[in-house]
């Protein structure tokens, strides 16, 4: 769907000039005056705003405050227009919430480079996981794709959490979002000690991750996690859990269930024996071998490393685990 961006400028002639350069890309609506420029956001809900510093009925400071103080338009991008001498009012403009600023006469590259730039940000920033921060489903495939369209060798890592809704049946949402958050951190970390630097940290939701990094780092990767894991998650416990290493939880008959403490495991699908053709194929191997690693006790990574899609109990020399 095509962007929408409103212009607010008092100049009929820099109005023309912007509308001429941005609507080779954009859908371009206008305002003369402040409050019209007010009107159209209601009723237009335009994705940007390119606002001019100085207008005869409101200032776009007044304008850039006013959007500010709205919850609905809080997010919206904002960019002020300033003369090039106007250094304070660059500054003026960001206190008050614009996200960026453009001088007259303006360089049509650079305009539309800062646009693109904020919306690609806008972009990354919708699919990203609001608990972690890390990229969502839309750039996991994205990075699988782009690896299989370039012929590259990888390997993906599906690391997910053993016994999570029993901890959060005990413990807490809160608590069980804590552990989330520390298990992307150690991910987080351990790819960044043992991996590429182009190696990609995605979180699928709930307590599903997705790591995805070369055949040579990926065992490094895996043991590490394990080892941090396993240290980290205990402070997560009180000290009684701890001691007797299960927690205690009552199901839906009135019984008690007791569980081990939370563990991680990591499914690991490589091209390095086989062509995989995309991301929905690595899911169905993924499940395959996360299905075995949930008969190995304790925290395990387990790497696939067939040249066919049968998983036998006799796989032994085509794949690879570690436990702690």
């Amino acid at each position: 769907m095509t962007k929408k961006i409103l212009i607010v400028d008092d100049s009929p002639f820099f109005r023309g000039q912007l509308k001429l350069t941005l609507s080779k890309e954009y859908e371009v609506i206008e305002a003369g005056l402040g409050a019209e420029g007010l009107d159209l956001v209601k009723r237009e809900k335009p994705d940007l705003v390119l606002l001019d510093v100085v207008m005869p009925d409101y200032s776009g400071f007044d304008i850039c405050r006013i959007l500010r103080d709205s919850e609905s338009n809080n997010l919206m991008p904002i960019i002020m227009i300033t003369s090039q001498d106007a250094q304070e009012d660059i500054l003026i403009g960001l206190e008050y919430g614009a996200d960026d600023y453009v001088k007259k006469p303006f360089n049509e590259r650079e305009l539309l480079s800062r646009i693109r730039n904020i919306f690609r940000r806008i972009d990354r920033n919708r699919n990203a996981n609001p608990l972690t921060g890390l990229n969502g489903n839309i750039e996991i495939q994205r990075d699988v794709e782009s690896r299989i369209s370039r012929g590259l060798s990888f390997a993906v890592v599906y690391a997910d959490l053993d016994n999570f809704k029993a901890y959060n049946d005990v413990y807490g949402y809160s608590n069980g979002d804590r552990i989330i958050v520390l298990t992307a951190d150690i991910l987080a970390d351990q790819v960044a000690l043992f991996g590429n630097p182009d190696d990609f940290i995605g979180h699928v939701g709930g307590d599903d991750f997705i790591i995805v990094t070369s055949p040579d780092k990926v065992e490094a990767i895996c043991q590490s996690i394990i080892d941090e894991f396993d240290d980290k998650v205990l402070s997560f416990y009180n000290e009684e859990d701890r001691e007797t290493g299960v927690i205690t939880t009552m199901n839906r008959k009135g019984e008690t269930d007791t569980f081990p403490l939370m563990t991680i495991s990591l499914a690991v699908i490589t091209n390095e024996r086989r062509e995989l053709h995309g991301h929905i194929e690595i899911g169905e191997i993924a499940a395959e071998v996360k299905k075995k690693l949930k008969t190995m006790p304790g925290s395990n990574f387990f790497i696939d490393r067939r040249s066919d899609s049968t998983l036998r109990s006799d796989d032994a020399d085509d794949v690879s685990g570690g436990s702690t």
